[in-house]
């Protein structure tokens, strides 16, 4: 007879004597870097930092983002444990979205990103400029 006992639910560690390695691209770093390190998640742990949302109003406060796009992302943060999505009981059905403990902790390391993309935007187009300018110099040709 199967026990009806709840199961504590599955863990995942490192193998004995080995740490994470982002640059092994084998490794599960690699794809938590992947996942952490892309715009659309750090716009959306932003969009999600005062409050759970819906999908909806996600889409709209992350501009340019497309449905298929949002949906996808927030799919991957909810795998990943950075974001919990939550099915109210209601017709129709309401679903929110909201960060997690380690989301928030994402989020901080996001907000930081965001700050300084926008704090040297500047500089960054600068050598942008500069490199566009150099590339047409360089593709002229000489009489």
């Amino acid at each position: 007879m199967a026990s009806h006992h709840a199961l504590a639910p599955p863990t995942w560690r490192l193998p004995e004597g080995h740490h994470a390695d982002v640059y092994d691209p084998r490794c599960a770093s690699r794809q938590a870097l992947d996942r952490i390190g892309d715009a659309w998640s750090a716009l959306i742990t932003g969009a999600l930092e005062e409050r759970p949302r819906r999908f909806n109003e996600l889409n709209r406060l992350v501009t340019g983002i497309s449905a298929k796009m949002l949906a996808q992302t927030l799919r991957s943060l909810e795998r990943d444990g950075f974001v919990t999505r939550t099915v109210l009981p209601t017709v129709p059905p309401k679903v929110t979205y909201a960060l997690t403990d380690l989301g928030h902790d994402l989020e901080h390391l996001h907000a930081t990103v965001r700050g300084w993309a926008e704090g040297h935007i500047e500089q960054i187009e600068t050598s942008r400029l500069r490199w566009a300018l150099s590339q047409a110099e360089s593709d002229t040709p000489t009489p």
